[in-house]
């Protein structure tokens, strides 16, 4: 007799707060965002709660009184886990666990559970694991509650307390490790960027679920994993990108971006997100059929200022416009934003004016350059291998001739040497 386990899907409460003024529309889609998660995560929303409240609960995030009630849904509707739409503190997590007697998640905890189980590479289960150890160690204490609990007082507390900061310090050690690990892997990286210098670097950016993996499939040409589920692409990926016949550029499909994004999480995969830092050129993908698709370009745009990577020629791609029903909205968007292109990536609809457009970008960012140089100024050949594609190099009687292919800020450099 064979015995199989069926995995039980999780049956949840979905706990959110609308603070102060805000839209109640806006607040409804921040906890149908974390319906969305959870999903992802492989959980079922049972039932979902929106209080309003003028400042979040310091002890019980939504009260004690409306944690009570919430305590009285659990039994009747066999719920396993509660999921709030915020981080909650130390104390709020302790409360709350210690109220409802069953798991209690928040919103970092199950983006980074989803993490988890997407982190594919080593890269990539690295930072999650990193990220999952800052997340962990402030809330330690919650994980030795069953000695009291088991025991009772009196003998319990030095072994409890001993065992915490043994835990403590493996984890700090862990992260310490970890930390390390990541600075070779981006050391590494760079080197592979400056190997590339000679190439255009474009990258896809934009909020989860807007269609940058099926956009890079189809200007690769490869068969990345595509799926209409948040987070479906974790690792970053870069493939050849032949724009047209005369231009070839390399294309970079990384994490997607969400609101209230942790910021370890952000950190951890600083390292992934260098590929954005490096790239000449950001793709932001935007679903045009979103109703709060203005929340999410200011989440990303946000997020490339804290990175400090808002400085870059941005290309705003508006997909599945095969889907829009309010067509007035292509008129909006054309008139709000700059660099606007609409398109759909299932049906190949406007692909090449998304090509036309990133060629004319290339041309207006890049050029070909003729350098003569002195004998005496040979030392300079170096200076320009590192700073462009050097096309020809010849040495001939009198001088040595250099043609060569860079941005404009690197040709303005390699010209003021040359002339000083």
């Amino acid at each position: 007799m064979i015995d199989i386990k069926v995995k039980k899907t999780e049956r949840a409460i979905l706990v959110g707060v609308r603070i102060g003024q805000t839209p109640r529309e806006e607040a409804q889609e921040h906890i149908d965002e974390l319906e969305e998660l959870l999903a992802t995560a492989g959980g079922e929303t049972i039932i979902k709660i929106m209080q309003d409240r003028q400042r979040l609960d310091v002890a019980f995030y939504v009260g004690k009184g409306k944690a009570e009630e919430i305590l009285a849904l659990i039994e009747p509707n066999e719920i396993d886990l509660i999921v709030f739409d915020d981080d909650l503190s130390t104390i709020q997590m302790r409360n709350l666990s210690n109220l409802f007697n069953k798991k209690v998640v928040d919103r970092s905890g199950l983006i980074l559970d989803i993490f988890a189980s997407r982190a594919r590479t080593k890269e990539a289960k690295t930072q999650v694991e990193l990220a999952q150890l800052k997340y962990m160690l402030p809330r330690l204490t919650r994980a030795w509650t069953h000695l009291s609990k088991q025991y009772g007082g009196i003998g319990t507390k030095g072994p409890g307390e001993t065992q915490i900061e043994t835990d403590r310090r493996i984890i700090r050690d862990r992260i310490a490790m970890l930390t390390a690990k990541l600075k070779e892997i981006e050391t590494n990286r760079e080197i592979q960027v400056k190997n590339r210098k000679d190439m255009v670097k474009i990258s896809l950016v934009g909020y989860t679920n807007a269609g940058k993996s099926t956009i890079f499939n189809l200007l690769t040409e490869s068969d990345v994993f595509a799926e209409d589920k948040l987070f479906a692409t974790l690792d970053s990926t870069t493939r050849v990108f032949r724009v047209d016949k005369t231009h070839t550029a390399l294309l970079s499909d990384t994490v997607g971006f969400i609101r209230k994004l942790p910021a370890h999480l952000v950190a951890s995969f600083k390292s992934t997100l260098n590929e954005v830092r490096d790239a000449d050129i950001l793709l932001h993908v935007v679903d045009i059929t979103h109703p709060f698709y203005e929340d999410h370009i200011s989440v990303v745009n946000q997020t490339l200022k804290d990175l400090h990577f808002e400085d870059k020629v941005l290309l705003h791609v508006f997909n599945k416009v095969d889907i829009l029903e309010e067509k007035e909205r292509i008129e909006f968007v054309n008139r709000k934003y700059e660099n606007v292109v609409i398109v759909s990536a299932v049906r190949g609809f406007r692909i090449e004016e998304l090509k036309n457009m990133i060629r004319d970008i290339i041309e207006s960012k890049f050029g070909d350059e003729l350098l003569e140089l002195s004998y005496a100024q040979s030392g300079l050949v170096a200076t320009i291998h590192s700073l462009a594609k050097v096309n020809e190099l010849k040495y001939e009687d009198d001088k040595i001739v250099v043609k060569f292919r860079a941005d404009k800020v690197s040709s303005q450099k390699i010209k003021r040497l040359a002339e000083g």
